[in-house]
């Protein structure tokens, strides 16, 4: 019928504390760089944003990829096309919405946090303007 079988449960529980881990990890990378910190999980009915920080006078939306192998491919690679159209558009709707002047500079940027097996961070990898509106 419609129910979740404890496996489906327990798998969505466990991406969701890496995804939380992972972006943990990029918020304190980030404001090591000098980024200041805005929001974490913004969310509206077109999605979430991860990440909002200030770089300077610059307001960056940031999309944390966090993975534990290069088995599935690297994090950077699982930003497919749909999802960046979703992340343009949710940048300008948080614009709108938190009545941020639409002439304010702002970028899209993607980092990858990288896990060995016992959930270390060997690499997180900041991508600047990683997606660009078109």
């Amino acid at each position: 019928m419609g129910h979740k079988c404890w496996y489906d449960s327990a798998m969505t529980h466990t991406r969701k504390r890496l995804g939380d881990f992972g972006e943990q990890v990029a918020k304190a990378h980030l404001i090591r760089k000098g980024m200041s910190f805005i929001a974490h999980q913004w969310r509206c009915s077109e999605g979430e944003i991860d990440l909002i920080m200030r770089d300077g006078a610059v307001l960056v939306f940031v999309e944390v990829r966090t993975r534990r192998s290069h088995i599935v491919g690297i994090a950077a690679e699982s930003i497919t096309p749909q999802k960046q159209v979703r992340l343009i558009t949710l940048a300008y709707t948080y614009l709108t919405t938190c009545v941020v002047s639409q002439e304010a500079a702002w970028r899209i940027d993607v980092v990858t946090v990288e896990l060995d097996r016992q959930g270390r961070v060997v690499q997180c990898l900041h991508i600047l303007h990683a997606i660009e509106e078109h």
